[in-house]
């Protein structure tokens, strides 16, 4: 008797006591809508610009101090290179030098004698002249010399190889002990720009433009929607088409950790297309396969495509029109 009389008025007695029934779950109605169409393609981390560490002075390379995959700063001396001449060369001015040295001495003694001797009246202006010249002379000639002393010490001076920019070494073609002559490259060098550099079909070549977002996989991982991806943007469309094919270049933070070279996944947005997008509440996953549960009907299997944000692309499963409830109510 018990039993029928609470199954029948538990409704009243609910209201008497002031509980409330749960609130019905929010539907979400699927609908058409346009998003950003992402073609998947590989970019390859590139500097923007190669430096090379070039040779000035012919002779031997005696020092190498640089290794593929170092990092240089502007102007660090890389390698050094001597020419055993220029030496020999130095060593004959420096003498040459002294000679003059020498000559001067004795020029100018020779024209504080002729001078007094002029105040005397014992010689003539003319001979006067003659030792000054002859002391300009000497001291031109002394000039001309420290000035080829100069050259020479300017060109020892360029035996070393300097970095021209920052950045990381990429190629040591030389090793030491080699003879080298002006223009050899010792070292190249990645400056520290680094982009990714990808290549699209030249049909979409007219959806892309600078500082479009760009969405990048993490580093070793095949997809842009994994755990780790980041957001970069298009810095640069070349106006040149290579075998049918538009260059981009992406600005990405943290390459400069990566190798030149490697290849990273990348979605790029060609466009817009019509498509079917809802919310991850109203999506769940068991053993693999992703189900929807519709408002009056029950679960469905769904196909799920590209993640936007907090909002996931369906493929198939659902129509626009369906009203989807949430899970966790």
């Amino acid at each position: 008797m018990v039993k029928p009389f609470l199954r029948r008025f538990a409704p009243a007695l609910v209201a008497v006591l002031g509980f409330a029934a749960p609130l019905q779950a929010e539907t979400f109605v699927v609908q058409a809508q346009s998003i950003a169409d992402y073609r998947p393609v590989f970019g390859t981390v590139e500097s923007l610009r190669r430096a090379e560490a070039r040779v000035r002075l012919a002779g031997t390379l005696v020092s190498l101090d640089v290794v593929e995959g170092d990092e240089v700063q502007a102007g660090q001396e890389l390698a050094r290179v001597v020419d055993d001449k220029l030496a020999l060369e130095l060593e004959a001015i420096d003498a040459s030098l002294r000679a003059l040295d020498a000559q001067a001495a004795l020029a100018r003694t020779e024209l504080e004698r002729i001078e007094e001797l002029r105040r005397r009246g014992a010689v003539s202006v003319a001979q006067l002249d003659d030792a000054r010249t002859n002391l300009d002379v000497v001291e031109q000639n002394r000039a001309a010399r420290r000035a080829e002393r100069a050259v020479l010490v300017q060109r020892q001076a360029e035996g070393a190889v300097l970095a021209p920019e920052a950045g990381r070494v990429l190629q040591v073609p030389v090793t030491e002990a080699m003879a080298v002559q002006p223009g050899e490259t010792v070292a190249v060098i990645a400056t520290r720009n680094f982009v990714l550099r990808t290549r699209l079909p030249e049909r979409h070549a007219r959806y892309l433009a600078v500082g479009d977002a760009v969405r990048i996989a993490a580093r070793g991982m095949l997809s842009a929607d994994s755990e780790g991806g980041s957001t970069g943007r298009i810095v640069k469309v070349y106006p040149e088409l290579e075998a049918g094919r538009v260059v981009v270049d992406v600005e990405a933070p943290g390459l400069g950790d990566f190798f030149v070279g490697e290849r990273i996944r990348l979605d790029v947005a060609t466009g817009e297309r019509p498509a079917l997008v809802v919310p991850e509440a109203y999506l769940t996953q068991r053993f693999g396969v992703t189900f929807a549960r519709l408002d009056g009907i029950g679960e469905v299997v769904v196909q799920p495509g590209q993640r936007l944000n907090a909002m996931v692309e369906v493929l198939a499963g659902l129509a626009a029109g369906d009203r989807l409830v949430p899970y966790g109510n």
